[in-house]
């Protein structure tokens, strides 16, 4: 690449600051030429800063999203800031990178548009994460919550120490994904991984599930049956949502830690045991004990590593991850080119609180996933209970003109696939008129 264009002024002081930032920074000219690039912006594209200023952005980062949904042309048309819009930029050496990208005009003093900056974000949480933590930590671990990484960060020495392990957390922050993780990274990774849910086993069936029966310890027990603790021989047994053990099979979990020894059902000879104990639950085993509803000795017992998994909420810096994960898995089953979300449904899955944690949102990115044809996903293909609030185009209730106008055009751009210019073409409209139509109706909304 050819250096053509003039940098913006950026003092040796700006510089150094702007090359601190962990993010990719870049600012452009109204002509597109590339003005300034930071250091994070040459690792994250492989491409120098002399390569780059002077260049068209599109020949820096060599991404069909420049066609199709620049948010930087977006950004400087509209004269609005862009946040969280999740695209693939290509590297020098042709591999892809997701990242987070955001956008905004950049102005003179007299205030008139003279070119945009974006800023990109790395999306491979995973690699980030091991990165920081120094080993090589799974894709699954998509995470900048600084909790969640210390956690990560010293995952391998417990899983290395064979200690019994409580992973406390709401129901569905991952706390069955950290519990693999254990066993992966134990010396136990070449034995059964076994998962039993405690709160899915009727109380009756709960001990004989777990320590297996012998023949004849009961009507149709016609043979031997090993239990879970013994399908997990050498390995590792997830005793899922353990605050809902009753109180009498407890005592013979409580047994099994102690003395490594199990006694199925029917049986007169203690069997010997070597199994690694992963717990986990939502419930919140402290207060239960001095409610008398779980036993103080055995909570003493799988206590010796507490993990609490943090909820989604408290994580809201991690949705972009999430959101190009999910995306990215989905891509594997999927017949349709989904390229990212939209800045208004970003906004949407970034204000949602999520009881059904991480996965609430998985379900919530399959159904999207499901409705949109393809491009970008729309506020449209949400569920429901998540859509903004507008007066539907059908039935009883009347429509304004401006409503009317506001719908096509928005169904104008979908079609398009947030293309502004070929919607504008469609409607036989100018770019000023469609901004107008859109902007005028959501600062109603508002």
């Amino acid at each position: 690449m050819k250096s053509l264009g003039k940098p913006f002024p950026c003092t040796s002081m700006c510089s150094a600051i702007m090359d601190s930032v962990g993010d990719g920074v870049f600012t452009i000219d109204r002509d597109w030429s590339v003005t300034f690039f930071n250091r994070a912006a040459e690792d994250m594209t492989g491409v120098p800063r002399a390569d780059a200023v002077g260049c068209k952005c599109w020949d820096v980062f060599r991404t069909k999203d420049c066609k199709d949904v620049c948010i930087l042309r977006a950004c400087m048309d509209q004269d609005r800031r862009i946040s969280h819009r999740i695209m693939t930029i290509g590297r020098a050496d042709g591999s892809t990178v997701p990242v987070s990208v955001s956008a905004a005009p950049l102005k003179d003093h007299r205030g008139v548009i003279i070119g945009g900056v974006e800023t990109l974000r790395g999306l491979s949480g995973g690699e980030e994460v091991g990165r920081l933590i120094g080993w090589n930590a799974p894709r699954d671990f998509c995470t900048r919550d600084p909790h969640l990484t210390e956690l990560v960060r010293i995952l391998p020495q417990i899983a290395g120490s064979d200690a019994t392990v409580l992973l406390l957390g709401e129901s569905g922050t991952g706390k069955e994904l950290f519990s693999r993780a254990i066993h992966r990274l134990s010396h136990r990774s070449k034995g059964p991984f076994v998962a039993v849910n405690c709160g899915a086993l009727p109380e009756q069936l709960m001990e004989s599930e777990l320590f297996g029966y012998k023949a004849g310890a009961f009507t149709d027990a016609r043979r031997d049956k090993p239990g879970r603790f013994q399908l997990a021989e050498g390995g590792t047994l997830l005793l899922d949502e353990i605050g809902e053990m009753p109180l009498a099979l407890q005592s013979k979990i409580l047994r099994v830690l102690q003395e490594k020894v199990l006694e199925p059902l029917g049986g007169v000879e203690s069997v010997a045991t070597d199994v690694r104990i992963v717990a986990s639950t939502n419930r919140d085993l402290a207060k239960m004990v001095e409610e008398g509803t779980f036993r103080r000795d055995l909570y003493y017992r799988l206590n010796v590593a507490q993990l609490t998994l943090p909820p989604l909420r408290e994580r809201g810096q991690d949705i972009p991850l999430l959101v190009e994960h999910c995306l990215r898995h989905r891509s594997g089953v999927l017949v349709k080119d989904i390229r990212g979300v939209t800045p208004e449904v970003m906004r949407i899955l970034m204000r949602h609180d999520y009881p059904g944690n991480i996965r609430e949102l998985e379900n919530i990115i399959e159904y999207a996933c499901i409705l949109c044809p393809g491009g970008l996903i729309e506020p449209d293909h949400l569920p429901r209970h998540l859509r903004p609030a507008i007066r539907p185009d059908s039935g009883d209730i009347p429509l304004t003109m401006e409503e009317v106008r506001y719908h096509a055009a928005k169904r104008a751009v979908a079609r398009n696939l947030g293309n502004r210019n070929a919607a504008c073409r469609e409607l036989g409209i100018t770019k000023d008129t469609l901004r107008r139509i859109l902007r005028v109706t959501e600062e109603d909304e508002k």
